[in-house]
């Protein structure tokens, strides 16, 4: 639909995400996602709603943050291990 100024109304002018077909992810499905998938056992439902509603970088994202705070954490744990082992 067009009014007298010749833009297009309707939902697909204003970038609704429904009309496009394309719904965004909110941030607990990108989270459960990137742990599911980093432990292998993402489910093929969840995966193609990733692939057809989510961003790249938004999944490039959470992995890296995902991945820094497991490097953290394992390291942390190691060290606390290595001190109580000193004593």
């Amino acid at each position: 639909m067009t009014d007298s100024g010749d833009k297009p109304t309707g939902p697909e002018s204003q970038g609704d995400p429904e009309a496009t077909g394309k719904k965004g992810l909110n941030p607990l499905q990108v989270i459960s996602s990137v742990l599911a998938a980093s432990l292998g056992v993402q489910s093929s439902k969840n995966r193609e709603r990733d692939f057809k509603q989510g961003r790249a970088g938004v999944f490039i994202a959470a992995g890296i943050i995902f991945t820094l705070l497991f490097i953290g954490t394992v390291f942390t744990v190691v060290q606390l291990v290595l001190k109580g082992a000193g004593q």
